[in-house]
């Protein structure tokens, strides 16, 4: 039996016109993979950390490209959708949501059609969970997580766990944060590769 694929860019973005003027496409195939194999209980990389979006309004983009942003190239970008225009822009915007994804979701987010059409299996996996990282529960003042009136998560963006410069840590040492991210990637992954294999369908190669 076959094993089921990790989701490929179109091969329309690959083409001089989308390499040239940065393209844009709903990737309903994403989200889809997502749920069978990270959300599902029974999922080969199931991660109980994504639970609360289970029924998040959450869709998925493709872009043809990564772009630029302070002299890093972004590959992956979470937004929670917000228009803080008016008038004709807004229905602008709005009416290219509804034309993508059939009506306005909460949440968006793209991935680099480029890097994914030929990254490693474990490299396509790390980046989808890290832009899922950024959707968090919100929480109370009790520190309990937050739910609205009809049971379904109150949901937020959240930044990274760890930001740092390594030349920092070079000459001061690891702040705590840092610290836990250190102790973290010395227990080493905690997830196997036949499970990313299973994930992914294609012959796993060797993360850069």
């Amino acid at each position: 039996m076959s094993l089921p694929a990790r989701p490929c860019p179109p091969a329309d973005l690959a083409c001089e016109d989308a390499q040239l003027f940065l393209t844009l496409c709903p990737a309903p195939e994403i989200g889809e993979w997502v749920q069978r194999n990270i959300q599902a209980d029974d999922g080969p990389i199931h991660n109980p950390d994504h639970s609360h979006l289970i029924d998040a309004d959450l869709c998925f983009l493709w872009a043809s490209t990564a772009f630029s942003k302070q002299g890093r190239s972004v590959l992956g970008q979470c937004e929670q959708v917000m228009f803080r225009a008016g008038g004709w822009q807004k229905a602008r915007q709005e009416q290219q949501m509804r034309e993508w994804f059939g009506h306005v979701p909460q949440f968006i987010i793209t991935l680099a059609a480029d890097y994914c059409s030929q990254c490693s299996d474990v490299e396509f996996c790390a980046l989808v969970e890290h832009e899922l990282m950024h959707i968090g529960q919100q929480m109370d003042e009790f520190g309990s997580p937050k739910f609205d009136k009809e049971g379904f998560p109150k949901l937020c963006m959240v930044g990274h766990d760890v930001e740092e410069f390594i030349g920092v840590v070079q000459r001061y040492g690891a702040s705590q944060d840092v610290q836990r991210l250190i102790d973290a990637a010395k227990v080493g992954p905690s997830v196997a590769r036949a499970n990313i294999a299973h994930a992914c369908g294609t012959c796993l190669k060797v993360a850069a």
